[in-house]
């Protein structure tokens, strides 16, 4: 269960308002002013979940997600960005590059941000629990240590490339659709959310990275969705 979260941002009201919330609902919460200092906390704090500005100085909340990704053992942690500016789908598909998990838009309210640290939870959780090592034509995919491996050479995905393509072989031979694919690896309600351009450029780059020998097994069907053969 995830307990512990780090927070960061500049505006010192925002910070203890949000911390005060978050303590009030069980959570136990460490805080950081900058990016820099956040770096440090963690380390020292082992957070299960990161929530950062995205506007700071220094080092700034995109740069502090990366940060905190390549560090030796945070891989898995999620990190949440929250921004005060309207972001574009194409901004938001580059910080999902960068390792981030969800957005959140300034203002947002308390209810929101908690509805999101859910989600976020659930998700982290439905893959924490695939512990099996995957092993299909040379790929060795490891769901513990978040890892894909292909003849022996490590292949770098990004978090909702590795988690595509975790759920691809999970579900082998059987066709995924575009609703279930946003909301199991995005966490998007498809309700309210059902574009596929997201998923199709996350499946073109994951195709590419793992070459056309292993890419070529992941086949679309037109309006449809996707699946591993």
């Amino acid at each position: 269960m995830f307990k512990k979260i780090l927070l960061v941002d500049d505006d010192a009201l925002v910070l203890n308002s949000t911390r005060r919330y978050l303590e009030e609902r069980g959570f136990a919460v460490a805080c950081a002013e900058n990016g820099s200092e956040a770096v440090a906390v963690a380390r020292e704090s082992r957070p299960d979940l990161v929530i950062t500005d995205a506007e700071m100085k220094g080092l700034d909340g995109f740069a502090l997600c990366r940060a905190i990704k390549e560090t030796e053992g945070f891989a898995g942690v999620p990190v949440i960005i929250i921004s005060g500016h309207k972001i574009s789908e194409e901004d938001i598909l580059a910080g999902y590059n960068r390792g981030a998990d969800d957005y959140i838009l300034k203002p947002f309210s308390f209810p929101v941000l908690l509805a999101k640290l859910k989600a976020v939870m659930k998700r982290y959780e439905a893959f924490s629990g695939k512990t099996a090592k995957i092993s299909r034509f040379g790929m060795v995919v490891d769901p513990e240590n978040r890892t894909v491996a292909i003849k022996g050479e490590v292949i770098k995905l990004t978090r909702k490339e590795f988690d595509l393509l975790t759920v691809l072989l999970t579900e082998e031979g059987r066709l995924l659709g575009i609703p279930y694919l946003l909301e199991t690896v995005w966490g998007y309600d498809p309700a309210s959310y059902n574009d596929p351009h997201t998923v199709g450029v996350h499946v073109s780059s994951l195709r590419k990275k793992l070459g056309p020998e292993i890419g070529d097994h992941i086949t679309s069907v037109t309006g449809h969705g996707y699946k591993f053969e």
